[in-house]
């Protein structure tokens, strides 16, 4: 209890002049500080709309009223009823009073008590508080995109929802760039232009501009000259009028739509491009059965399937079972109920470098494929918490048969994800009986060895040692799991390890056939490296043997120079050497 009330206390820990977010909302006619610390008093007068509020920098639109305590008069914007728009943060109507201001909502009214300042026409030295009530009529919301000052947003009409684009993303919007004079050097057609985000478009930096904004904003842009075309300029041509060096240029900017493209096997193999949203938040998945219409066609629009078209029938598989083409089913398994798509397909995903035949054309061999998809609708497969005890057992052991297949038709990797997926069916939650907990530990037990037998076959020895140390933790003798263990223990090198899980397993079965094979590859790898080790040393002796020969030959006719050296050096005046000069 000491430390959760040592942890609770640190949460409330508050900097100077933190507001307190667990605050009740002020009442009207109450007054309180804006934040612990501070020095100025808000009383509510009346409540705004909405919870937003202004930030520093935006562009806010008030009326104001100022007096001193003792009924002089500060200026106000009621006289001739037109409110004042400044910039929020510049200290433009009173010193102190911002901080006041961005507490505030849309349409509301508050009265501002805050230590008198030294301008606004107070005498140096009052001693003195002074009142503003004021009235937050509107702002403008500027954004500092770069965080530099060399792409300033004004959001002149804010957009729907909260979803941006991506630089995937093709998006249609409308735009008009102007020079600081007015003059117009570039605008959309009425019905604006589409492109994708990472490719650009007018101005190097617009992309990350457009990140920035909702569907149907419009905003007005600065573009400073480094952001522009900088001390260059731009000629005219190409849909532009002719831009001077060191130009300013003004956007108006509206993004009136944008299509969701997302990178659906994250290697740009199979990307969907989502032209309707599908209904509620739950994609097909993996597992689901599904119904789908589609017209499929080659990358210059020849048509070679349809499904779901007029009088054919659409489209039912289940995804993840190879039922259809590999970019296809990973496609189908993001889509919502009534989402449409275009899905752009790689050789790889599609099919391959081979010749198909398909409904109503023959597809060459390395063609890139394109579906125009609708999901008709989908069932997911059943979480295990929405199955009876009995149920999970039962869709276990239907996985674990089914991940047999593919393992005896060498498709590894799919059946390690059925073992994976029969194992959690299987979990140990508590929620099984002594008999179903019997039969739930075999299944479990016989997935993880299964799914070791993969990862041994795709080389996956991290995995195969991960899998078999699971089974020990719960069977300490289980045979096949130190037997496999072993074998990835070899695969890594580690002889010692292996050597050890050998002979676990040959106390508890002496006459397994297939552990004494082992037992005789890693005596007979272990002895290999043994021999090469020996060899390596040999070779390293033998070489230190010759350069310390080497080096003892070498010294000796140092030796033997430096000795006939000192004989001609040997002084001829009684011991004392003679300077030359």
């Amino acid at each position: 209890m000491a430390v959760l009330t040592e942890i609770e206390e640190d949460e409330l820990d508050e900097e100077p002049g933190e507001v307190i977010e667990s605050a009740p909302p002020q009442k009207i006619g109450e007054e309180r500080k804006l934040t612990t610390n501070s020095p100025i008093k808000k009383k509510l007068l009346k409540r705004g709309l909405g919870w937003e509020t202004p930030n520093f920098n935006d562009h806010v639109t008030v009326h104001y009223a100022g007096t001193l305590l003792d009924g002089r008069k500060l200026g106000s914007t009621r006289v001739s009823d037109s409110p004042v728009t400044f910039t929020l943060g510049q200290s433009e109507v009173y010193a102190g009073l911002d901080d006041g201001i961005v507490t505030m909502k849309k349409g509301e009214v508050a009265l501002f008590t805050l230590p008198a300042a030294e301008s606004g026409g107070i005498p140096r030295g009052t001693n003195s508080v002074v009142q503003f009530e004021v009235e937050l009529v509107s702002w403008i919301t500027v954004v500092d995109v770069c965080k530099d000052g060399g792409i300033i947003k004004k959001i002149m009409e804010k957009g729907k929802g909260n979803d941006r684009p991506g630089d995937l993303d093709e998006v249609l919007v409308k735009y008009q760039v102007a020079l600081v004079d007015g003059t117009v050097v570039a605008e959309t057609p009425e019905g604006g232009v589409e492109f994708y985000v990472k490719d650009g478009h007018v101005l190097s930096r617009l992309p990350k501009v457009i990140m920035t904004m909702t569907r149907g904003e419009k905003a007005e842009l600065t573009f400073q000259p480094q952001y522009a075309f900088g001390d260059t300029g731009r000629e005219a041509g190409s849909g532009f009028h002719s831009i001077p060096p060191d130009s300013v240029l003004h956007v108006n900017i509206e993004l009136v739509s944008f299509k969701p493209v997302i990178n659906v096997t994250g290697d740009s193999m199979v990307i969907k491009k989502i032209l309707k949203e599908g209904e509620g938040a739950f994609t097909a998945n993996e597992g689901a059965n599904v119904t789908v219409s589609y017209t499929a066609m080659l990358e210059d629009g020849t048509v070679f399937e349809k499904r779901g078209i007029g009088e054919i029938q659409p489209l039912k598989f289940v995804t993840d079972e190879e039922q259809v083409i590999t970019g296809l089913d990973r496609a189908v398994a993001t889509m919502k109920k009534g989402e449409k798509a275009i899905v752009s397909i790689h050789p790889d995903y599609a099919f391959g470098n081979v010749e198909v035949r398909q409904n109503l054309v023959i597809v060459p061999p390395g063609s890139k494929v394109v579906y125009d998809i609708e999901m008709i609708d989908f069932i997911k497969e059943k979480a295990p918490w929405e199955l009876t005890n009995a149920e999970k057992i039962e869709v276990a052991g239907r996985k674990k048969e089914e991940g047999n297949l593919l393992f005896k038709s060498g498709k590894y990797q799919r059946a390690a994800k059925k073992y994976d997926k029969a194992a959690d069916f299987v979990s140990e939650d508590g929620s099984f009986g002594d008999d179903e907990q019997k039969l739930a530990k075999s299944l479990r037990l016989s997935c993880w060895l299964n799914g070791a037998a993969c990862c041994l076959k795709l080389n996956d020895l991290t995995g195969a040692i991960k899998f078999c140390t699971q089974v020990l933790d719960v069977e300490f003798h289980n045979v096949k799991a130190l037997y496999r263990r072993a074998q990835a223990y070899i695969e890594t090198g580690d002889f010692l390890l292996a050597d050890v899980d050998i002979k676990k397993a040959l106390e508890v079965d002496p006459q397994n056939r297939e552990v004494k094979v082992l037992k005789m590859k890693v005596k007979q790898l272990q002895a290999d490296s043994d021999k090469k080790d020996a060899k390596l040393y040999e070779n390293m002796f033998a070489h230190k043997t010759k350069r310390l020969k080497v080096e003892k030959e070498e010294d000796e006719v140092v030796k033997t120079e430096m000795d006939n050296v000192g004989d001609s050096a040997a002084p001829s005046n009684g011991g004392l050497i003679i300077d030359s000069c």
